[in-house]
């Protein structure tokens, strides 16, 4: 792709988050050191196997030593947020309160405080992916307990960091831990329990979630004046051929099934759709499916969800074009549940990765079905890029105008379509080891030499053209948090 000879208008609103993301498994390294616990992940690479060629994150980029490297690389962007994520089992080894990690707790501390003082503000996800080992050995996300020791971990983060964190993030992309970790098992924990536990994990990570937001609420919202959501993650989807009844259908489960699912729960009416619901149970009259109920109900006797994310986060990647999916599965899964398959367009580029097709547009759409089906929330676009795989190109144009293009249709969602977004976090910051694809596929901002042992950053011509745009929209952002430090 050419880059354009001249740069759209592009609006965004003057107090606009520009920021980047990382998560910690995929970046911090040092798994074992400093009392640090075991995560489900470390379980996972070391089984061997399970991810390209063997990687792990047990080095990754090393920011459990090169933190000042990474601040170094948020201050050359000039990004006025950092999206990170808290290692559970750093906090808490063992992923309960009975023994607090003090390295741990020392070391977000200094990460937060820097972030501060550079006029950086932090937005912080509890659990991104890498659950305490110790809990899953105890049933994990699929046991009724998680939630309740989810809750205990998050009042301990509101208490120890809350004075200077005011966005906080619960879990991130319930939908793909769950379909991934316990459909597919292509990430850890590795299970492939068909059209069961996919609906109980993400059920439990709602009502963690909802308890956590529910603490914060009550105990600490009042003096810390902080912002507690969850990440979901979405592509947005159209019909193969709108002239189909069969493939409009298809296309309304199929984002039933990708984004409300919890968004109607969290957003709407506090429980899954309704056309959900019908669809799972006639597909379990049609296979004589007698183990009980597959998509669990929320309790009256346990926090609601309803209500409880005080802005959307959005993670947005790709789009899809629905089909209806005529095959029949003969036992139960989630594919059949959904009943649509996902089709590329032939006319969209595609990011390194083969399932990455590259939609700007498909955002701006995507938006403004959540503001219209989620009461025109706040949102903030927490996480969004563009890979790299095979030779790596720092003069990288390509995503370059990936991020042009990409900005400038969320703009046009908050200029033309009265779209409330409030911030737009880059993924990644860094080049990072990538679940099961390793070290394969690159999405960072800045290049990292994962062959040296100073894991050394350079930043890709796109983290340049980042920092323009940018400095473009000129900011003058108070730093969102509080004045004491720990």
């Amino acid at each position: 792709m050419a880059l354009p000879q001249h740069v759209p208008v592009q609006v965004f609103p003057q107090d606009f988050a520009w920021g980047a993301a990382t998560a910690a498994y995929q970046i911090e390294g040092g798994w074992n050191m400093d009392g640090k616990g075991p995560s489900i992940w470390d379980t996972f690479c070391h089984a061997k196997g399970r991810v390209f060629e063997n990687h792990s994150g047990d080095v990754a980029c090393n920011s459990y030593q090169l933190w000042d490297e990474d601040l170094k690389c948020i201050k050359q962007l000039g990004l006025t947020h950092y999206r990170l994520s808290f290692s559970w089992s750093r906090l808490l080894p063992d992923g309960t309160t009975s023994f607090v990690n003090p390295k741990g707790v020392q070391y977000y501390n200094k990460v937060i405080n820097d972030l501060i003082s550079n006029a950086v503000t932090p937005m912080v996800t509890l659990n991104h992916f890498d659950l305490p080992q110790a809990l899953q050995d105890v049933g994990g996300w699929k046991s009724p307990q998680i939630a309740d020791f989810f809750d205990n971990y998050a009042r301990f983060c509101f208490k120890t960091f809350g004075d200077r964190v005011k966005l906080w993030l619960t879990i991130n992309e319930p939908i793909i831990y769950a379909k991934l970790g316990y459909e597919k098992g292509l990430f850890a924990p590795g299970l492939k329990e068909l059209g069961t536990s996919v609906y109980l994990v993400a059920h439990n990570m709602l009502r963690a979630h909802a308890k956590a937001w529910h603490s914060y609420d009550a105990h600490f919202r009042h003096e810390q004046k902080g912002k507690v959501s969850i990440a979901l993650n979405s592509d947005w989807a159209e019909p193969l051929d709108p002239s189909l009844p069969g493939d409009v259908a298809a296309t309304k489960r199929y984002m039933n099934f990708e984004l409300d699912w919890f968004t109607c729960p969290l957003f709407g009416t506090g429980d899954y759709p309704e056309s959900m619901k019908c669809r799972i149970e006639a597909q379990n009259r049609e296979l004589g499916f007698t183990g009980g109920e597959r998509l669990p109900k929320f309790s009256e006797d346990e926090p609601k969800p309803l209500g409880t994310a005080d802005f959307f986060a959005l993670n947005y990647y790709t789009s899809r074009k629905v089909k209806e999916m005529t095959s029949c599965s003969s036992e139960v899964s989630l594919a059949g549940d959904l009943g649509a398959e996902r089709v590329m367009d032939p006319s969209w580029p595609v990011s390194g990765v083969s399932w990455l097709a590259v939609v700007p547009e498909g955002l701006r759409k995507l938006l403004k079905y959540i503001k219209e089906t989620c009461n025109n929330p706040a949102v903030y676009i927490t996480e969004n890029g563009f890979s790299q795989v095979g030779p790596v190109e720092l003069e990288d144009s390509d995503r370059c105008q990936f991020y042009q293009d990409t900005l400038l249709e969320v703009s046009k969602a908050v200029s033309k379509d009265g779209v409330n977004v409030r911030g737009y976090f880059a993924w990644s910051l860094l080049d990072n080891f990538e679940w099961s694809d390793g070290f394969s596929v690159r999405f960072g901002l800045f290049h990292v030499d994962f062959c040296s042992t100073e894991c050394k950053r350079t930043m890709y011509r796109s983290g340049k053209e980042y920092k323009a745009i940018i400095q473009r929209h000129g900011t003058n952002i108070k730093v969102e948090s509080g004045k004491g430090s720990k």
